[in-house]
């Protein structure tokens, strides 16, 4: 009887360890916890091993599973609503202003969301063709602000969802998040709806009311800032507005994150794991008071 040939693989060939590497690997044991994990893969991206971008990677797929959907989502107050029962002609405007491809719909009752409207499909709207608005939202997804993020983004993958409503232990609406705040955890920034103006630091924005109002990469200078608008933020320095509301919060804020400074009102529009992105700050105009005789 033939006997049959096994075939030699590259793995077969992988010559035995050393002395020298079975006494290393006594020493230093495998990692036993994150941690421990963590500072090997740091070690390796110092040694050139792994570069930079991908130790962010690693590092942001380990905060994604701490994380959860409270942590990123956009508040109920920041959210960017439709409201449907008005004529399209009185909102189209933010949807052009905000640029975004998703919104939440109301139906006149601001605390019930009837539905997503997905901005391409108003193309038919003005295409001419035959349009039933309410038939065009999207069935709407809620989850529980305790959601993981990691369990969020296999969900939107399996059931090929952008956006889920966010509500409270009361069932009320509490804010949303979509796929593309889950993903930024881990890979930083992606290109959005903000991005066609990239090489832009500062953008003027219209008018709300009397205010003055300003898109802000993170990374501007406090004092480009000023030499842009003629705006303090306490000192016109290299600091970058980034550091400016890390240092001011304590920590690295969330998307919707705000704060008053002196003059301004400053909100958080974009930002990751490791940095903020992208800011809107407005000026805070003093409310007239009426003079005593």
């Amino acid at each position: 009887m033939q006997e049959h040939s096994r075939r030699v693989r590259p793995a077969d060939l992988k010559p035995p360890r050393t002395l020298f590497e079975k006494l290393t690997a006594l020493i230093s044991p495998e990692p036993e916890n994150r941690a421990e994990l963590l500072e090997i893969l740091t070690e390796a991206q110092e040694r050139n091993l792994i570069d930079a971008d991908a130790l962010a990677m690693i590092e942001g797929v380990f905060q994604v599973s701490d994380l959860c959907a409270r942590d990123i989502m956009v508040p109920l107050a920041q959210m960017d609503v439709i409201d449907i029962s008005r004529p399209i002609d009185e909102w189209i405007h933010q949807v052009l202003d905000t640029a975004h491809s998703r919104f939440p719909a109301i139906d006149d009752d601001p605390d019930k969301i009837v539905g997503v409207l997905l901005a391409k499909d108003l193309l038919r709207y003005y295409a001419g063709e035959t349009f039933e608005l309410k038939t065009m939202l999207r069935p709407v997804t809620y989850i529980p602000e305790s959601k993981r993020l990691n369990v969020l983004l296999r969900d939107f993958r399996a059931n090929r969802n952008h956006m889920a409503m966010v509500v409270d232990e009361y069932g009320a609406v509490a804010g949303l998040i979509t796929i593309e705040d889950v993903l930024e955890q881990i890979v930083g920034d992606i290109d959005d709806e903000y991005d066609s103006e990239e090489e832009d630091h500062v953008i003027a924005l219209d008018y709300k009311g009397n205010a003055k109002r300003w898109r802000v990469k993170g990374t501007t200078t406090l004092a480009q800032f000023y030499e842009e608008t003629g705006e303090l933020l306490k000192e016109a320095s290299d600091r970058t507005l980034g550091e400016f509301v890390v240092s001011h919060l304590g920590e690295i804020p969330h998307k919707g994150d705000e704060f008053d400074w002196e003059e301004l009102h400053i909100e958080v529009l974009r930002a990751d794991a490791t940095e903020v992105q992208l800011l809107q700050i407005e000026q805070i105009i003093p409310e007239e008071r009426d003079s005593e005789d």
